[in-house]
């Protein structure tokens, strides 16, 4: 549900660390503002998670108004949220690392498939 609410958002920011759930919209722009130094208005999604990694809050400006959407997970006893710990850091995903964090897996992986540039004068035949 996140993703299709952000779907045509062209970026996503992560908040690093912790933030204080009790926190609605204008505490949540303020921080983008103030800390981040950031115009929550811009065509930008911010993901914040809690303390506990069980839930997560998306806040992204839409035409009018802001958007305020959580997730939280069932079984907090089995899962967490794969969250990056930097305190008072923000970092941007992809739509697809958006994904792999709301299916339980690592946004950054310590390794996976980087991309290759191919050049005629290094192909052997």
């Amino acid at each position: 549900m996140l993703n299709k609410l952000i779907e045509n958002i062209p970026k996503i920011y992560l908040v690093y660390g912790s933030t204080d759930f009790r926190k609605q919209i204008p505490s949540l722009m303020n921080m983008v503002k103030t800390q981040y130094k950031m115009n929550p208005y811009e065509k930008v999604a911010f993901l914040f998670c809690n303390k506990k990694r069980t839930s997560i809050k998306l806040l992204c400006y839409d035409k009018n108004g802001f958007i305020l959407a959580q997730k939280t997970l069932l079984d907090v006893s089995k899962y967490k949220f794969q969250w990056p710990k930097n305190e008072k850091e923000l970092g941007q995903i992809t739509h697809e690392q958006l994904r792999w964090l709301l299916s339980g897996l690592q946004v950054c992986p310590k390794s996976y498939f980087q991309d290759i540039e191919m050049k005629n004068d290094k192909i052997a035949i």
